[in-house]
């Protein structure tokens, strides 16, 4: 159902209408079809409403009367946290909580929690799909063969497009958590080297680290993992891009705002470098446009935020959603980032 609304006891579960317990938490799921996969209802009695989902405007009226909002995507700021005054806990159907005021939330002694590494596997072999489709052309040798170049070459194979191996390359990683080692060690068995990042602009340089700078010289991939902050919006702008070696590739899992996408599709256009994998944009879903969706250019791969949903990410996210939950209740709360002060 797209609102679904359950009270739920240990033993049993019943429509709302049949039956109510006092001091019951309600938990409201602002955007369930963002999880495609089973969500365990939290084993403590509670009220569980679900929408599939949930535009801004929506959001205060759907929380009404919440003391627990899953959300993903919705923006709650202090406007909207002032207008809730019976939520305890927002559990983050994601990892980053870009789009939560922790401020705010710290103040009015709401809790937030988030879901990490769940995406390990599914983002890194995303990321490497990415630099071999590039490295191999293999969107450019696909297109070929469906216009019957293959079926008329006067050979047995057809060398239309550059191929280049990635072993002995260097890959220079950006963001080394969870999402960001587990494409370093897949990269490794590919037989790259790895370089991993220093924060942009760090006074000192921490051991096993390179500066941020050297990274972008050095790399013949470059692949972002860092979360979306002040200091990282548009990481990756037209100086960087200009440190890059022309024969490098960018790739861009993490988020969109982290590249000037301008300066990128102009990079991409020019040859300044090599080409440029894309799972993530400023705006999402992008309705008004984006540069990377104007340009057709064969060096460029754009795909729609899929890095992270391989089924068993999305299952291992929904487990981890209402562990969450679950912990708070009991007092041990998981993967808290901001909680009462």
């Amino acid at each position: 159902m797209n609102d679904e609304v359950k009270t739920t006891c240990p033993y049993f579960i019943v429509h709302r209408s049949y039956f109510i317990l006092s001091n019951m938490e309600r938990i409201v799921f602002l955007e369930r079809s963002s999880v495609g996969a089973e969500v365990r209802r939290p084993a403590f009695a509670h009220e569980w409403r679900e929408y599939a989902e949930s535009g801004q405007e929506q959001a205060v009226e759907r929380l009404e009367g919440a003391t627990v909002a899953i959300m993903n995507k919705i923006a709650l700021g202090e406007a909207e946290l002032s207008q809730l005054p019976a939520l305890k806990l927002i559990a983050v159907a994601a990892t980053g909580t870009d789009r939560i005021d922790l401020a705010s939330c710290a103040r009015r002694r709401i809790s937030v929690t988030n879901v990490r590494g769940y995406a390990a596997t599914s983002v890194s072999e995303h990321v490497l799909m990415l630099v071999l489709a590039l490295r191999r052309n293999l969107a450019g040798y696909r297109g070929d063969v469906r216009r019957g170049l293959w079926q008329q070459s006067k050979q047995f194979c057809l060398l239309t497009h550059e191929i280049q191996d990635i072993r002995a390359g260097v890959l220079g990683v950006v963001g080394y958590g969870a999402l960001g080692r587990a494409t370093a060690d897949l990269a490794r068995a590919f037989g790259m080297r790895v370089l991993v990042g220093e924060h942009k602009g760090a006074a000192e340089v921490r051991e096993g680290r390179v500066p941020f700078e050297e990274l972008l010289r050095e790399s013949d991939v470059v692949t972002l993992h860092a979360p979306l902050r002040e200091e990282t919006h548009r990481l990756i702008g037209a100086r960087e891009l200009e440190l890059m070696k022309p024969t490098a590739l960018l790739i861009n899992t993490a988020r969109g705002l982290l590249v000037d996408e301008e300066a990128l599709a102009d990079a991409l256009r020019r040859g300044r470098i090599a080409g440029a994998g894309v799972d993530v944009l400023s705006n999402e879903p992008p309705r008004e446009g984006n540069p990377l969706l104007e340009v057709s250019l064969p060096n460029l791969i754009v795909t729609p935020h899929v890095a992270w949903a391989s089924r068993g990410a999305m299952q291992s996210l929904a487990d981890q959603l209402i562990d969450n939950i679950e912990a708070f209740f009991r007092g041990e709360p998981m993967n808290l980032v901001t909680s009462k002060p």
